[in-house]
């Protein structure tokens, strides 16, 4: 349901003339800020002279690798397991600044050969054609995966071509579905399917994740990452970016965090190691789609990303040891590739940009338009130029950015693009692969490579092929390679295969890379649920005393699976030796959901406790606001009870818990709305914790008394009525639900719970349960930032949604009124249409002031 107000980057529709200036805002002064005589033409270069064109750290050069007409207007690449090169070309996207002829089925991916064996594309043979703004694809032992908003579908291989199409989900990339015409959205539709270590098969933008089991691709949910672009470093850590924020990345898995709705936490996910958005492009750059506003440009450059796309860990051999695990992004805006290098020390990542003043790589040449980097089997740095003279898609194009565009004629020409690759000096180029005919032992062998690339490949290829006979081979790889990479990779096959033994895991446990053992922990997490599990469990909590912060975490996520006294004994231990680092912290609250306050009562009980520090603080306050997140008036008086009987610090950081669940107005705000939970009669513990002179105590005792009521309260009011839902609206509930996942979910994620930087949340708000003459407006005509939600102010604009029908709205809207345990009253089909008739002139979004003058 929202979209950010950053700029977009590839998608398709079919969008009338009317609206193509969108991008505009109105009364918005678009006054160009570098005057016409200092800006360099922009005539299409010969792949040969764009070479010329390029700004290159020294000790590298550039070559071609395949150019028009061989390949057009290229998104993305992948090998397959003999290295040829299969490009998706998005031909047809944007063809002209209105965007007319985006919805013809004009796009394909095709195969390139390198015969010669010189680096350069010499055959190109069309694999699957006719398609219409294809977003993303991945190769597989039996087949290609290609995302054609706003279906994913499956072509199985047929001998040297591809057969008849299945569909496996059919709201990928749903935002971008050519059905939508005007309203089709170029933001956060999904893109780069990604075969990851863990084996599961994830996206940027999309809020499932796939897994190939037993023929048959299976769906979970997962959370929604980045905009454009996905790869994984060599511990399977996903990096992504989005449109002004050049990397980030999840350091933990995100499955983990979604186990307690009673503690909202996304720690370790979304992290930013590198902060610094800073940009050094080779040319003024005013063609960028608010290039007018003050703070874009620097003496006509542009100072930070704006379109960062296509992030890639270089995972390669042919560069340079001091690159490998680097970070390279994208930025067609800019015309420029940025290296970051990034350290990791004990699970905690930092990072910097290589250079102060400059980039790895930039060009002169305002076509060049990098959109996806990768890291190839020779091991070179792979880079896919689209050269598109508008990258700016028509949705938000500004009527300024089409006049620069069109001043130097870059509307045209289009089906031109180049696939560049960089080599180091003198650097080593891996011999073509031919993995296709590699043995199961050449497989297995591949795991111990040093390029990525063979690894991630030999790993997806045995766990599709699944054959057992890899099962000893790879358990003797995985208890006795040197490689600890080579040992991590047969974990996950083993696991991928279901092929892990006892005796392998407890060799992999006492490993002494805290790498490999955080690994063998997680994949562990089966055998707690078999009849193994009382020789397993001792193994995990005999490594509570591991000295690893990495090894530690993993054990903090996985002992919450488990609902054995002793796993929870451990858990406190590492608690209590690793409060200090949030990550950890987190992850142990995220498995105790309903168990919060059996912990709160051991630690009551437990004298290692009893000396105030501010890591066993945190945690407390975390378990005593998960406690009373939960809702629940029975925990919540007992609670309340159990602070009473408390002393010092451990009273304190109860009460706080307690506390912290008040919502906080933002700076400048109003007061916000507090939903208050009902017990049944007066907490005797509240009672008696009136009566204390303690200040503190006082202090959290009056926020208290404001988040509950009891019948006999002073100023008790009954709580308001929720009629349950009846039948007809209960199938407007479910059918919103389908909705909401495949059209709201990615910003606003599946829990409500919203994402950073992206979507606030729509559980418990005030903007969800409020007036539905508000937000109906909201859905039809969109809303602009700031608008204030809960505790937080968002400076994020959602477009409308008034493609969707009256019934669908309605249906939509009466979902995220309910959902999550939210309280607001159903939305009728004709009020959704008595208010889009009164507000069908209006074109703007609306703002917040004009929504709360509607009560």
């Amino acid at each position: 349901m929202c979209k950010r107000l950053l700029f977009g980057l590839f998608l398709a529709s079919s969008i009338s003339i009317a609206l193509a200036q969108k991008g505009d805002k109105a009364g918005e002064d678009q006054t160009p800020l570098v005057p016409a005589e200092k800006i360099p033409p922009a005539p299409v270069l010969s792949p040969e002279d764009a070479l010329k064109s390029f700004t290159l750290e020294p000790g590298f050069k550039i070559q071609i690798v395949a150019a028009e007409p061989m390949v057009q207007e290229p998104v993305a690449i992948q090998w397959d397991p003999n290295g040829r090169l299969w490009v998706l070309e998005m031909r047809g996207f944007m063809p002209t600044p209105d965007g007319v002829g985006e919805d013809k089925p004009v796009a394909r991916i095709s195969m390139l050969e390198d015969v010669d064996g010189d680096g350069r594309m010499d055959k190109t043979t069309v694999m699957v054609d006719n398609l219409i703004m294809p977003r993303s694809f991945m190769l597989t032992s039996t087949g290609v995966l290609v995302a054609e908003p706003p279906k994913l579908w499956f072509y199985p291989f047929e001998g040297s071509k591809v057969g008849e199409r299945e569909e496996i989900a059919g709201d990928y990339g749903k935002e971008a579905d050519p059905r939508l015409g005007k309203q089709a959205n170029p933001e956060h539709a999904a893109n780069s399917l990604l075969w990851a270590m863990d084996n599961y098969v994830y996206s940027a933008n999309w809020t499932a994740r796939l897994k190939f089991d037993s023929g048959v691709w299976k769906r979970e949910g997962t959370t929604s990452r980045g905009q454009w672009g996905l790869s994984q470093d060599d511990y399977g850590h996903l990096v992504y970016n989005s449109n002004s924020d050049q990397y980030r990345m999840d350091i933990v898995p995100s499955l983990y965090l979604s186990r307690n709705p009673a503690f909202r936490t996304t720690s370790g996910l979304n992290v930013d190691p590198i902060k610094n958005q800073h940009t050094y492009p080779a040319r003024v750059t005013p063609g960028v789609n608010r290039g007018y506003q003050p703070g874009m440009l620097k003496d006509g450059k542009l100072i930070s990303f704006t379109a960062a796309c296509g992030p890639v860990i270089y995972r390669g051999n042919n560069f340079p040891a001091e690159y490998y695990g680097n970070a390279f992004v994208c930025e067609p805006s800019a015309n420029l590739v940025k290296r970051n290098i990034l350290e990791e020390k004990d699970g905690v990542v930092t990072g910097r940009q290589a250079y102060a003043d400059h980039e790895f790589l930039a060009s002169t040449d305002e076509r060049f338009r990098p959109v996806n980097a990768y890291t190839g089997p020779d091991g070179a740095l792979y880079i896919v130029d689209l050269h598109h003279g508008i990258i700016q898609h028509r949705y938000f194009l500004t009527s300024y950015l089409r006049k620069q565009s069109e001043s130097r004629g870059l509307e045209a020409p289009n089906g031109i693009g180049r696939i560049y690759r960089i080599v180091a000096d003198g650097g080593p180029l891996h011999a073509r692969p031919a993995l296709g005919k590699a043995t199961l032992a050449e497989l297995v062998n591949a795991l111990s490579e040093t390029n990525g690339w063979f690894r991630d490949t030999a790993q997806r290829m045995l766990v599709e092929k699944a054959d057992p006979k890899a099962v000893p081979l790879l358990r003797t790889l995985a208890t006795s390679s040197p490689n600890h990479l080579a040992r991590i990779h047969a974990l996950w096959t083993l696991d991928g295969l279901s092929g892990l033994d006892l005796p392998t895991l407890k060799k992999e446990l006492s490993d002494s890379n805290p790498k490999v053992q955080a690994v063998a922990i997680r994949v562990a997490e089966p055998f707690l649920k078999r009849d193994e599990a009382p020789q397993v469990l001792p193994l995990l909590t005999a490594l509570v005393s591991s000295p690893s912060r990495e090894v530690a975490r993993q054990l903090a996520f996985t002992l919450g699976e488990s609902t054995d006294p002793a796993a929870l004994t451990s858990l406190l231990k590492i608690a209590e030796k690793w409060g200090d680092d949030v990550i950890t912290r987190d992850a142990i609250i995220s498995g105790l959901f309903k168990r919060e306050l059996d912990v709160i009562k051991l630690i009551s009980k437990t004298e290692s406790w009893y000396t105030d520090k501010p890591a066993a603080r945190d945690f407390l306050v975390g378990l005593s606001k998960a406690t009373f997140g939960g809702k629940k008036a029975a925990r919540i008086a007992e609670l309340l009870d159990l602070a009473s009987d408390q002393k010092g610090w451990i009273q304190e950081a109860i009460l706080q818990g307690v506390a912290a669940n008040k919502p906080v107005a933002p700076r400048g705000g109003q007061p916000l709305a507090i939903r208050l939970v009902n017990l049944p009669k007066e907490p005797a513990g509240l009672t008696a914790l009136e009566k204390t002179d303690r200040p503190a105590i006082q202090s959290y005792v009056k926020t208290i008394n404001q988040l509950i009521t009891w019948p006999g309260q002073p100023g008790y009011v009954a709580p308001p009525v929720v009629l349950p839902l009846n039948d007809e609206q209960k199938k407007q509930f479910d059918l919103g639900l389908g909705l909401y996942s495949g059209s709201c979910a990615a910003c606003h994620q599946p829990s409500g719970y919203g994402q950073e930087g992206l979507a606030p949340p729509l559980a418990d708000s005030e903007w969800a349960q409020g007036p539905e003459e508000r937000i109906i407006r909201i859905v039809l005509q969109g809303i602009h930032g700031p608008v204030n939600v809960g505790e937080r102010s968002y400076n994020l604009e959602m477009p409308g949604l008034s493609i969707f029908d009256d019934q669908q709205l309605a249906a939509i809207l009466t979902y995220v009124r309910r959902a999550w345990d939210n309280i607001g009253d159903p939305v009728k089909p004709e009020t959704v249409k008595k208010i889009r008739e009164a507000t069908a002139k209006r074109e703007e979004a609306w703002t917040s002031p004009e929504l709360l003058k509607l009560k």
